[in-house]
């Protein structure tokens, strides 16, 4: 069941987690939106209340445990409680390996992999006390199979992978009934391209995704059906994309 479930999203200003944001809260879901911009964030708290849902917001920056860590804490003053955190936050600047732009090499280890670390450590020890919990995570087809362009970007994807399943796998072990989920998206319209600088890679990746993109809303309904599964019931992986996308 979705309905009363209060779930933290960060990544939530724009994209997949703006969409899951509102999917959910017109499910009956409490959302707590985590992003850096805030002109956003409060533009899309006031959509979801104006509409008869339930939103709180506060600024984020993943790369930061104590944001993640006030997030979390966030959900707990405004409505008692976290079920569900959607680590969604991410970037994708691509660009060859000979390229050597190791600032933004450094910035996509930040939040594709620092910013689920933060997350899982912000709420597990929540989780592990009540002995439930959701925790759903936003890789990539990029974390399961190479890509030319997309090497540091993957190698992060493919690490959030190894995070989501040994969190499952220790979970399960130790009887914490915390279910996990991990959603491979493929190409996906969001403002995942607005971060790459270089030039070749930037206008390859904006060909694939003019042919093949479809709405974050797709990715969104993925994050719902999770949600939505019994309590006894994990689906640990997806793999989205389009149906033409020879990905």
């Amino acid at each position: 069941m979705i309905k009363d479930k209060v779930v933290v999203i960060t990544g939530a200003s724009s994209g997949i987690g703006a969409a899951a944001a509102k999917l959910l809260a017109a499910k009956g879901a409490k959302v707590v939106l985590g992003a850096r911009r805030e002109d956003k964030l409060k533009k899309l708290a006031n959509l979801i209340t104006t509409a008869g849902g339930e939103a709180a917001y506060r600024v984020t920056n993943v790369v930061n445990p104590k944001d993640i860590e006030a997030l979390v804490q966030l959900a707990k003053d405004k409505f008692g409680k976290v079920d569900v955190i959607f680590l969604n936050a991410g970037l994708m600047p691509s660009s060859p390996l000979s390229a050597l732009k190791m600032d933004e090499w450094n910035q996509m280890i930040d939040v594709n992999i620092k910013g689920v670390t933060n997350g899982i450590a912000a709420v597990l020890p929540t989780f592990r006390q009540q002995k439930s919990g959701h925790v759903i995570t936003t890789s990539s087809v990029a974390g399961l199979k190479a890509y030319p362009n997309g090497g540091v970007y993957g190698a992060t994807k493919w690490a959030v992978r190894e995070l989501m399943e040994v969190l499952r796998m220790e979970s399960a072990a130790d009887s914490m009934n915390i279910r996990t989920a991990t959603i491979y998206p493929a190409a996906i319209k969001t403002e995942l391209l607005n971060t790459i600088s270089d030039q070749g890679a930037a206008a390859g990746m904006q060909e694939l995704y003019d042919t093949y993109q479809i709405s974050a809303e797709r990715i969104a309904s993925v994050v719902a059906f999770a949600i939505d599964q019994p309590e006894d019931t994990n689906i640990s992986e997806f793999t989205v994309g389009p149906t033409n996308q020879p990905w």
